[in-house]
């Protein structure tokens, strides 16, 4: 077993291509045992291909990976795991059906002669689970676990394989801020075991609060790496986007106009109760609150994906129909889904048919598509938004994340809403690409569209809007006016119920 501080990992000079396109062109990694060491850059960066090639899904086509002195097997996830390494994905992928014993040892099931051993892997399975300091009853059914608890069982299976070395793919996006302070002290327990945890993040503070080293890469290379504690934030984010990047929130006073949108006691008994606000003309208006209160569920309810009981929604002075999507855009509304990839893009349709599937209307002829219109309005979008891609037929899973949160922008903002809803439009995306994205959102409320959003992330949220509803627990709780907002009063109010002095 690897003592505090060995070396356990080296890459050296990696390169990958996939066809023309340079992912990475020189790369450089160290991994030491006992140690937590972010892995930083933009989307694109070339983080994820690194974590491929260590999981086995890529080969590298140059430069040198040693694992505890030895050659590193590439291109074999099964190899990967031989070796020692597992990796845990932002998404679980249990088997919801099965036991968390089951799922810890799927396909390793213990054997006492011909017969499965159950009391055996229920036990180790339980001594993990209290080995991450995580009560959690191996004999339960995996489905109605929390993507939090769901991560501890992805992390004992690891264990249960002798890994040595945790890649964790943004492990933290969708979880609640009381689940990312127990994955913290999971990651810290790792630590204490002499496990090294290369895990990616776009939550800057979170990397500061759980590193011990971080590493910026920046167009497929290596440009730094430091202990925590030799570094800071600007420096951080300098390294990652070659630039100072000052105006993360590139907020501007606009001309507050007619209500467009005017909520009046909606209700979903099952999500949420008497829920009233409006959002006007050039306004930003924020819905925070725990994740689980209900905001997004509003939303939803708003664009019609989902019904509601009671309360009626109004639309530039007209009633909206409930539980109608194709009336809701009818009457220019947008919805950027939280879940872009499931929700909010075709994956494995082309960036062009991405951005054109809402604007049909205006580029078909007698119900044939004017190929040259789409080819238009693609790459008048790619101009507006800087997407970046190879191809305007290139489907959009091969873009990185924050391209494809642009694509599904550019695919709203094409029909040119009056009213922009956009579920939590950063996250998982880098911290670049973020600033882009809230001008984006800023420049529409400033053309005098309306716009609604839903943010986890406080920052954002007294950045960007003028307006906060604090919900809890389905329930409406408080409204500030950004003059007065600060993220005391907003926690305060989404975790009490009450309003802080």
């Amino acid at each position: 077993m690897a003592a505090k501080g060995d070396l356990l990992l080296e890459m050296s000079g990696v390169q990958k291509r996939f066809g023309g396109a340079v992912a990475l062109k020189g790369t450089d990694l160290k991994i030491r045992a006992g140690e937590i060491h972010a892995l930083l850059g933009e989307n694109g960066a070339g983080k994820s291909t690194m974590l491929k090639i260590l999981s086995g899904v890529h080969v590298n086509d140059g430069g040198s990976i040693k694992l505890g002195g030895k050659d590193f097997i590439t291109g074999s996830p099964q190899a990967s795991i031989d070796q020692g390494v597992a990796v845990i994905y932002q998404e679980p992928s249990l088997f919801l059906d099965l036991s968390l014993a089951e799922n810890v040892f799927i396909g390793r099931q213990p054997k006492k002669g011909m017969v499965i051993d159950w009391k055996f892997a229920q036990s180790e399975a339980k001594r993990l689970f209290k080995e991450l300091g995580v009560e959690l009853d191996p004999k339960r059914q995996a489905r109605g676990l929390s993507i939090a608890d769901q991560q501890v069982v992805e992390i004992a299976k690891a264990l249960s394989m002798n890994a040595n070395i945790i890649l964790m793919d943004e492990p933290t996006a969708a979880l609640s801020a009381s689940e990312v302070e127990r994955l913290m002290t999971v990651m810290k327990s790792l630590k204490a075991a002499n496990k090294a945890v290369i895990f990616v993040s776009h939550r800057l503070d979170e990397v500061f609060a759980i590193s011990d080293f971080i590493t910026v890469m920046r167009d497929g290379a290596t440009v730094s790496e430091n202990p925590v504690g030799k570094t800071d934030l600007q420096k951080v984010i300098k390294e990652m986007v070659g630039r100072e990047l000052t105006e993360l929130f590139p907020k501007t006073e606009n001309k507050i106009g007619a209500v467009v949108l005017e909520v009046k006691d909606l209700t979903n008994p099952a999500y949420f109760r008497n829920v009233s606000f409006n959002v006007k003309k050039g306004e930003i208006v924020a819905l925070a609150g725990l994740v689980g209160s209900g905001r997004s569920e509003v939303a939803r309810a708003i664009f019609g994906v989902d019904k509601y009981e009671s309360g009626s929604v109004t639309l530039n002075g007209k009633a909206l129909p409930a539980g109608s999507p194709v009336e809701a855009m009818k009457r220019k509304i947008a919805l950027v889904p939280e879940d872009r990839r499931q929700q909010g893009l075709f994956m494995v349709a082309g960036v062009n048919r991405n951005i054109s599937m809402e604007s049909f209307d205006k580029l078909t002829d007698r119900g044939l598509i004017n190929f040259k219109r789409e080819k238009t309005l693609t790459n008048t979008w790619k101009e507006k938004l800087s997407i970046k891609f190879a191809n305007q037929a290139d489907p959009v899973d091969r873009l990185s994340g924050g391209n494809q949160q642009k694509t599904v922008l550019a695919k709203w903002l094409a029909t040119d809403p009056d009213l922009l809803i956009v579920d939590e439009p950063t996250r998982g995306i880098d911290v670049a690409t973020k600033a882009e994205v809230h001008r984006l959102v800023n420049q529409a409320a400033s053309e005098g569209k309306a716009v609604l959003m839903i943010s986890s992330e406080l920052p954002e949220v007294l950045g960007m809007a003028d307006r906060i509803i604090v919900m809890r627990e389905g329930k409406q709780v408080a409204e500030l006016s950004r003059k007065e907002a600060t993220q005391e009063k907003i926690i305060a109010a989404a975790t009490t119920g009450k309003r802080s002095a």
